[in-house]
């Protein structure tokens, strides 16, 4: 399907990615990337997602932003999202 069209594709949720969250952004850092990961309380509070991934700099064409209501569905959205952007993640 193109992008753009409205599907998201499914994050796997039990992958274990936030057991390894702290090495993807040391692994980006060293690739040149800005990255951050964090959680709001407020947006937690009103039922929204409330952990906030963001990137730019590097090898990226400008900032990204992935948002999930867990670190593992922030996280598995963000890794998408950077495999799309052509870095290879190797987490």
């Amino acid at each position: 399907m193109a992008k753009g069209m409205g599907r998201r594709p499914k994050v796997d949720l039990d992958s274990g990615v936030e057991d390894v969250t702290l090495s993807i952004l040391e692994w980006l850092g060293e690739q040149g990337v800005g990255a951050m990961i964090r959680v709001d309380p407020e947006r937690m509070c009103d039922g929204q997602p409330a952990w906030t991934f963001a990137a730019s700099g590097g090898p990226l064409d400008g900032g990204m932003r992935a948002d999930g209501a867990s670190v593992a569905e922030c996280m598995g959205r963000a890794l998408l999202r950077l495999r799309e952007a052509g870095l290879a993640v190797p987490f």
